[in-house]
């Protein structure tokens, strides 16, 4: 009875520890509608020659999913201004000037639903000595990707080991020597966790597609997907955190992330 009772202990401390790293890491409830799966969407790629293998590499990476379908398609779009498209991903990139963000994503939301998005990735600071490499590239570009599709942070501590996947906040992201451990993953790519999180978030089908759905006015708590107290982006900074809410009337809405920079440039 001893041991029984010893390797239900140790089955039940494993199943805890499974639970805690798989912890929910979703942006609220936002999705896009679909009625099949997998989710099928066209990324618009209005970047620089230099920014084109980091985009493939995140779409490869994504794409490793069962349920997320990324293309890369020519766009013509001025980057600067990256406006959306409807049912689509935009990428861009330029010189967006000294905001303090390496990267931001935005979703337009309507009753709950994504129904276009866009990914900057800001050249004033990728021009940089500190910014200027392959692992910061690839960390930046995997993350604004799939938070445009509903993904969030599985953590969001600058200074600690790294858990092996772009959805988690590091200063080092290729990892090993020079972090916070000598030994820790590299966060350029996603890890099982995210795709497990993926098939969370779309492995249920929607019963309509296109509008998104009704019952959501802007304001309410629900349309917000827990997003009460995030300010609009024109007050985006450190001191307001990185997620920001944007009320567009009938029921719709735009929700930003920001990266900011970890070493407050």
């Amino acid at each position: 009875m001893g041991k029984v009772l010893v390797l239900v202990g140790v089955i039940a401390a494993s199943v805890a520890l499974v639970g805690t790293a798989l912890a929910n890491h979703s942006w609220g409830s936002y999705h896009w509608s679909r009625t099949a799966n997998p989710l099928t969407l066209s990324v618009g790629n209005n970047l620089s020659s230099t920014w084109d293998p980091y985009l493939t590499g995140a779409i490869s990476d994504w794409n490793n999913s069962a349920f997320v379908n990324l293309s890369d398609v020519d766009n013509t779009k001025d980057p600067v201004s990256c406006s959306p498209t409807s049912g689509r991903i935009e990428a861009c990139n330029a010189a967006y000037g000294n905001t303090n963000w390496l990267g931001i994503a935005q979703i337009w939301v309507s009753g709950g639903h994504i129904t276009q998005a866009t990914t900057k990735v800001n050249d004033t600071y990728f021009n940089t000595t500190t910014y200027n490499t392959p692992a910061w590239r690839r960390l930046v570009m995997c993350q604004e990707i799939a938070h445009d599709f509903g993904l969030a942070h599985q953590d969001e501590t600058h200074n600690n080991a790294n858990l092996g996947s772009c959805m988690d906040y590091t200063n080092d992201p290729d990892g090993g020597l020079g972090g916070a451990s000598s030994t820790d993953e590299s966060n350029e790519h996603p890890n099982a966790h995210d795709y497990a999180q993926l098939k969370t978030i779309y492995e249920q089908l929607d019963d309509v597609s296109g509008s998104g759905g009704t019952g959501c006015p802007g304001k309410s708590k629900k349309c917000r997907s827990g997003l009460d107290k995030a300010p609009p982006f024109s007050q985006a900074s450190r001191a307001n955190g990185s997620v920001y809410f944007d009320d567009l009337g009938n029921g719709k809405h735009r929700v930003t992330h920001v990266f900011w920079t970890p070493f407050g440039e």
